[in-house]
């Protein structure tokens, strides 16, 4: 089921160029990494999950980028823009080719499964 995103005839003509280029550098970023790296992570300072989600990684051997986005007290309006475009509401944000996994929770269930294994070939 797709997600309720606003449609952009919704959007008055004089604000969707705001809207479309709103922190669109820090989205732009992390759309490179995910096309550029197999497994991407994408943190924040303070948080302890994208530090567990880099250990499980380290530990199971699997090569991954990490981008770290400011602490709870700095950046956050630049993290919105990650949350808005894709949906997912906490960090860290987990790729794995390409695809949004999850956070930590998500990727130790795929990596206790065995399915983080199938996805990475």
């Amino acid at each position: 089921m797709p997600r309720a995103v606003l449609d952009e005839a919704q959007l008055h003509p004089a604000i969707r160029a705001r809207v479309a280029d709103h922190e669109r550098a820090i989205v732009q970023e992390v759309q490179h990494a995910i096309q550029s790296h197999a497994v991407v992570v994408v943190g924040m300072k303070g948080n302890p999950f994208p530090k567990k989600a880099r250990q499980l990684l380290d530990r199971a051997g699997i090569a991954h980028q990490y981008l770290e986005y400011g602490g709870y007290m700095s950046l956050w309006r630049r993290r919105n823009a990650l949350k808005m475009w894709t949906g997912w509401p906490t960090f860290p944000m987990v790729f794995v080719n390409g695809v949004l996994i999850g956070g930590y929770q998500d990727l130790q269930a795929l990596h206790d499964s065995g399915e983080l294994k199938k996805l990475l070939g």
